[in-house]
């Protein structure tokens, strides 16, 4: 048998077990997926030091790897972030339970009664680099809505994801749960992730999360339903109204969602009405909080001091600490502008001008935007509201934040008269 074959027969009989899990899962109730929450959390406690001496193996062997800050950032597990991540496993098990709730539908049939019901989606396939807590909070997400999961993360966190992984099934055993709800799948080549994403039988849905490279590859290789995610490159469009005060605070608290940038306000459009020494205030403030500042050819000539922004680089995520500013001259070429080359998922105003707050809102392309408020993503918002994953930038069934709905679907069941 050669390499290829090996690879396409172990992902396959992987698909196949954690098929089998997902049928046993689908059948359990809201109490028992509650627990195994609960012992994941636990589980998780229990082993951190071997959690985190598997990180250090991963950051040891990248040294001599070209990759870049910001992924090194995101592969960097401490205690605080494993610690953040157990509230997330616990706080899912205290939500209440999406599966089975009943939808109502805006018709009905002729002597018959019609209703939704959530239910699962069966299996998630998660694709991701780095962030080796992804796998917790993702399995968490699952698990809370009787999905199954198979994890394919990068080369550069193998040692981490792994350990995470089998930590994770010790705390679905404890729990009496299926260990093959949630598989690994080692990133030993790209054979692995093709037969994943062309197995529409069996995944129902399929998550990337990462750079852009690595969701538009999973893009044009599924066959499976892809739910896009984004990071990085939002916008602020900069109102000749809008108070320095206010653009330094959404700037720097944007920035502040750690381990990754998921809001960050990376670009920002001048209004051409603004005093340049009011911008120069605000470059000086960024500066003295660690960001680099890069402006446009035009800007550049008239402050030497700023760094040059290639034109490439307006559609393109930094994932760091650096944000480039362009002149505009109105509302109306920023809108243009922030539809033609940002990321679509959040993108940001600063104004005191209602008249222009409705222009931007109804104007800008994006799943959500943000109107003098900061597009921070926090991945636990409060007790009320859940956890959520990611953002997205689709225009369709899960835009904006992936919360747990994004992981059930809603069955229509119609009911004749008895």
């Amino acid at each position: 048998m050669n390499r290829k074959d090996y690879s396409t027969n172990f992902t396959i009989n992987l698909i196949h077990r954690v098929h089998q899990g997902s049928l046993a899962l689908s059948q359990t109730k809201a109490l028992e997926r509650s627990m195994a929450l609960q012992a994941m959390a636990e589980a998780i406690l229990q082993h951190k030091n071997e959690i985190l001496e598997a990180n250090t193996l991963d950051l040891e062997a990248n040294r001599t790897i070209p990759i870049s800050a910001p992924m090194v950032e995101l592969l960097k597990l401490t205690p605080e972030r494993l610690h953040t991540t157990v509230q997330i496993l616990q706080q899912l098990s205290d939500l209440p339970d999406l599966v089975g709730q009943v939808v109502g539908t805006s018709y009905q049939l002729e002597h018959s009664k019609i209703y939704g019901q959530r239910i699962p989606l069966g299996i998630i396939a998660l694709i991701y680099e780095a962030f080796p807590e992804l796998v917790a909070i993702a399995a968490g997400m699952c698990i809370q809505t009787a999905n199954s999961l198979i994890i394919r993360g990068g080369s550069e966190a193998r040692n981490s994801n792994l350990v995470i992984t089998k930590v994770l099934q010790l705390g679905l055993e404890q729990a009496g749960l299926p260990v093959e709800c949630i598989e690994f799948l080692p990133p030993k080549d790209n054979n692995s992730i093709q037969e994943l994403l062309t197995q529409d039988r069996y995944i129902n849905l399929v998550i990337p999360y990462g750079r852009d490279s690595l969701v538009e590859q999973v893009v044009k290789i599924a066959t499976v339903p892809v739910l896009k995610t984004a990071m990085g490159n939002c916008y602020l469009y900069w109102s000749a109204s809008g108070s320095l005060d206010m653009v330094r605070w959404m700037i720097l608290d944007s920035h502040k969602s750690q381990p990754d940038p998921v809001n960050a306000i990376e670009k920002v459009l001048i209004d051409s009405k603004h005093n340049l020494s009011m911008v120069v205030r605000l470059w000086n403030s960024l500066k003295e909080n660690g960001f680099e500042v890069r402006g446009d050819a035009a800007l550049v000539e008239e402050f030497p001091e700023l760094v040059v922004t290639d034109d490439g680089e307006w559609n393109q995520a930094y994932l760091s600490k650096i944000v480039a500013f362009k002149i505009v001259d109105c509302i109306d070429s920023g809108i243009r502008w922030i539809n033609n080359y940002s990321s679509g998922h959040a993108d940001c105003l600063a104004t005191e001008s209602y008249q222009e707050s409705r222009k931007f809102a109804l104007g800008i392309n994006s799943t959500c935007t943000f109107i003098n408020k900061s597009p921070r993503f926090s991945r636990c918002q409060n007790q009320k509201n859940g956890i959520f994953l990611g953002m997205s930038n689709q225009k369709c069934f899960a835009q904006g934040l992936i919360g747990l709905e994004a992981f059930t679907r809603i069955k229509y069941i119609v009911q004749g008269n008895l």
